[in-house]
């Protein structure tokens, strides 16, 4: 019989190994040849599956120059973020009607925290790399970016609702969805 918990299968006890609750690979750079300029190593539950019901996981964040992570989401977890190398600006968003943004250049040993489900971004603000390493509670947080789920939603979100939200014509929401 196979029991599901989180939607993860759950291993007999008796069955469970070492590789259940071991993931190497923190300690290789990221590749951040990419538009962002970032790049994301998880070791969330779908790594180390011995994580399942136990509320944590863990990723690493690495950057070129200038390099952003997204504003986005995690709708199950708080993120608690460790600067290692370079000098990165965090930031986060408070729900409305307050909307007040939370902003701060962090360095080598900082750390700062960002509420669940609030939307937050990161950003190397040095002309050399950076890495952070953040841990969340939960074993599988889940990540929405807000211009993936905006502008490349399957099907696509109305080109007349968003732009009615971001008051801006129907054609350039059309131009920014075709980059999605």
């Amino acid at each position: 019989m196979t029991v599901l918990v989180n939607g993860i299968t759950c291993k007999n006890p008796s069955w469970v190994q070492a590789n259940d609750i071991y993931y190497s690979g923190m300690h290789i750079r990221g590749n951040t040849s990419n538009a962002m300029g970032s790049s994301v190593t998880l070791a969330f539950v779908f790594q180390i599956p011995g994580l399942n019901t136990l509320g944590i996981s863990l990723a690493r964040l690495d950057f070129a120059p200038w390099g952003v992570i997204l504003p986005h989401t995690h709708p199950h977890a708080t993120e608690i973020l460790t600067i290692l190398e370079g000098q990165i600006q965090v930031g986060f968003v408070t729900s409305n009607p307050e909307n007040h943004h939370f902003s701060k250049v962090l360095n080598k040993g900082d750390v700062f925290v960002f509420p669940v489900n609030l939307v937050h971004y990161q950003r190397n603000v040095g002309n050399t790399y950076a890495v952070a390493m953040v841990a969340l509670s939960s074993q599988n947080p889940g990540v929405i970016p807000i211009g993936n789920v905006s502008f490349g939603s399957k099907p696509d979100i109305s080109t007349d609702i968003l732009a009615k939200a971001l008051q801006v014509s129907d054609d350039v929401i059309s131009n920014i969805q075709t980059k999605f």
